[in-house]
């Protein structure tokens, strides 16, 4: 298996979490129970889940008042889409023994 497979299939887990994470949190938020800490929602967009903690924000209506998610999250975003292009198309390639 490439690395870029690895890093592809690391990065659907990721959005994956960070889409349910948001849905789940706005869920509880609803319920008014115990909720996911912001600081756990913005470490999973931060690792990799930015497109799905995006997506997961704008569709459940979710943080979408605090400036830290509608400014940090985008911004984690383009870091991630430039670092995926880099890898792919960068001048070094990377190979699993």
């Amino acid at each position: 298996m490439s690395v870029l497979k690895i890093i592809i299939y690391y990065l659907i887990a990721m959005n994956l979490a960070g889409f349910l994470f948001m849905g789940i949190d706005k869920w509880k938020a609803k319920k008014r129970a115990w909720r996911i800490p912001e600081a756990t929602l913005l470490l999973i967009a931060a690792i990799g889940g930015a497109a799905g903690s995006m997506l997961g924000m704008h569709l459940f209506h979710h943080k979408t008042r605090h400036w830290y998610f509608l400014y940090g999250i985008p911004v984690m975003l383009a870091l991630h889409i430039l670092l995926f292009f880099f890898i792919w198309k960068g001048p070094v390639q990377f190979i699993l023994l």
